[in-house]
């Protein structure tokens, strides 16, 4: 019996479920919502397209520099152009292309030439020599340590 009672009694003790402590209570914020005005963006304008014509070229031989740009563009926005350039390894690459806005940009790639690559030779390497003599220091001459002799008192 007693044990029945114990056992209830820790029942009991088990099931009281504790006082909760109350959720804090926050007052509501003393300042009011932002208020953000609706974006405002910048009217675009649809020009036609204007057309244009230019080209340049650069031959520089000492450089090696050897290339060149032609494009055209009519009221319609068709673009036609084309650029060459010589390669490193002496073919020339032209680009002839065109572009609008229904077929976007196509290019038709082209080389002219054949492709030289030269047989690799060491590159010149010169004997090192010092620019001016190695330093010379004197050789250091310090005197002998020269000790008083020990003065003992006598008694």
């Amino acid at each position: 019996m007693q044990i029945f009672i114990f056992a209830v009694l820790i029942a009991v003790v088990a099931a009281n479920v504790a006082y909760p402590k109350p959720a804090p209570a926050y007052p509501a914020p003393a300042y009011p919502s932002p208020a953000y005005p609706a974006p405002a963006y910048q009217k675009s304008y649809d020009y036609a397209p204007m057309p244009y014509s230019f080209a340049w070229a650069v031959k520089d031989d000492p450089s090696y520099n050897d290339y060149a740009h032609q494009e055209t563009a009519d009221d319609k926005g068709y673009v036609t152009g084309s650029y060459r350039v010589l390669l490193p390894d002496g073919r020339t690459q032209i680009v002839n292309y065109k572009a609008d806005d229904y077929t976007g940009y196509v290019a038709d790639v082209k080389y002219e030439g054949e492709a030289k690559y030269p047989e690799y030779k060491p590159a010149y390497k010169a004997d090192y020599k010092p620019a001016y003599p190695a330093p010379a220091y004197p050789t250091p001459a310090y005197p002998a340590p020269a000790y008083p002799a020990p003065a003992y008192p006598k008694y």
